[in-house]
């Protein structure tokens, strides 16, 4: 595609410029952006995962005093 303006381009060769541009994109997006394995990550869910203190409310009695009120 020796082509220097889009205006010069004939509809097919506009479609594969466009083609190729869009599958650029979508190959960039679906490329893994981590390299740690699933055992790794869910390792790691479980090390930073928040548990709340002793006596919090439960999630049901927050919605429960949040109705009543």
């Amino acid at each position: 595609m020796a082509v220097e303006r889009i205006g010069e381009m004939t509809l097919i060769e506009l479609k594969q410029l466009i083609k190729h541009e869009v599958d650029e994109r979508l190959e960039g997006l679906l490329k893994p952006k981590t390299t740690r394995s699933l055992q790794e990550i869910l390792d790691s869910i479980d090390q930073h995962m928040w548990t709340p203190p002793p006596g919090t409310p439960s999630t049901g009695e927050l919605l429960r005093e949040d109705r009543d009120a």
